[in-house]
């Protein structure tokens, strides 16, 4: 049944994940605000000024002057500020590194506060076209009309050319070579030949504001290796997994505890736990426990996106099954489903480390050790 408004209208369904644009519209407002009331220099085709797009994106929590900006994405100023000069500049935004570390919720950011809308994206997969990158065409008008600019289906370059707003595209190694080398003329020259329309259409000449911020996953190297042109015109940045436990910890618990309250549960895994479960991830990432000690790394890319996803999974199961407050031993029985994934291995391996380092440590470790029995099946 539709939810009814208190006029008795259907109110319209909600959906799952509204993008970055929609969710924080009223934050991107009150950026703009302010550099309207400053004067701040905003580049031409831009939204806001570079400083608050940095702002957008990494939240301004303890500054005198803040407007109260959520944190989104936890990593080094310096980093963001790269990616906000790079957007500015001839070339694209190229950003790399492992599985989970929020290479593309971080050109979602950007895109929305750069261009107010991170929609225009490209998925790379080994089947991706030109024609889903720059445009195609409207079959039917085409046979009737001729090629035309009624019959012509922009596709996200060309809309993001004719719009002057950011392009995303992700995975772009998992495209094969030649679709990847489509942008070359893009980036270099600013210019997309639509070579069947007459002269005064045939050449689209980017607006302000217009740029490409590609993804691309470190464990898909070789697959479909970038060309030594196209890199050239890539700014690259590798975006690293969160080394500060307290920080991730803090991540994981407020991304976790927002999409169990969006399933009306409001109960979300102890702060305690939240850090154990992140303590795990980090240690089986790295290779090593905090104070040194070697242990068996899992095949599974363990990033933040995968804590986030087991937090969820146990506190939706504690929530429907049980009724109990999350304990390790369900913490255990979510990472079945959502982090053993690559090898069968990784079970062993898990269960090496729960008792070698776990059987070391008090607190909630004992709930972990003592399920580990879990992970035999």
């Amino acid at each position: 049944m539709p939810e009814v408004t208190a006029a008795g209208s259907a109110a319209p369904p909600r959906v799952q994940r509204p993008s970055a644009e929609t969710r924080w519209a009223d934050e991107l407002e009150r950026l703009a605000a302010r550099d309207r009331t400053t004067g701040a220099r905003v580049p031409e085709g831009w939204r806001l000024s570079p400083r608050s797009v940095v702002d957008f994106v990494l939240g301004d929590a303890g500054r005198r002057d803040g407007l109260g900006l959520e944190a989104k994405f936890v990593g080094e100023r310096a980093l963001v500020e790269r990616c906000v000069v790079a957007l500015a500049t001839d070339r694209g935004l190229m950003l790399v590194g492992e599985p989970g570390t929020a290479k593309s919720f971080l050109s979602e950011l950007l895109a929305a506060a750069v261009s107010g809308d991170s929609t225009l994206t490209v998925q790379g997969t080994a089947s991706t076209t030109e024609d889903a990158i720059k445009y195609s065409w409207n079959y039917a008008l085409l046979l009737a009309r001729g090629p035309s600019l009624d019959a012509l289906v922009p596709a996200p370059v060309h809309r993001g050319m004719s719009e002057g707003a950011v392009v995303r595209f992700e995975e772009i190694t998992r495209c094969p070579i030649e679709t990847q080398d489509s942008l070359l003329s893009v980036l270099s020259d600013r210019v997309l030949v639509v070579p069947e329309l007459a002269d005064e259409h045939r050449v689209l000449h980017a607006r302000r504001g217009f740029a490409v911020v590609a993804t691309a996953n470190i464990r898909d190297r070789g697959v479909n290796d970038m060309s030594a042109a196209l890199k050239r015109r890539f700014n690259f940045e590798t975006v690293h997994a969160i080394a500060d436990v307290a920080r991730e910890t803090a991540l994981v618990q407020r991304q976790s505890d927002a999409i169990l309250a969006e399933a009306g549960i409001t109960s979300g895994l102890p702060g305690d736990l939240t850090e154990v479960l992140v303590t795990l991830f980090g240690e089986l990432r790295r290779g090593h426990t905090a104070d040194g000690r070697p242990v068996e790394q899992l095949s599974t890319a363990m990033s933040t996106a995968e804590a986030v996803s087991v937090a969820v999974a146990t506190g939706l199961a504690s929530a429907w099954f049980t009724g109990a407050p999350p304990r390790g031993e369900d913490v255990v029985g979510a990472m079945l489903g959502s982090a053993l994934k690559d090898s069968d291995d990784d079970r062993s391996r898990l269960r090496g480390y729960l008792t070698r380092v776990a059987k070391e440590r008090g607190g909630r470790w004992q709930e972990l050790y003592a399920a580990r029995g879990l992970l035999d099946g």
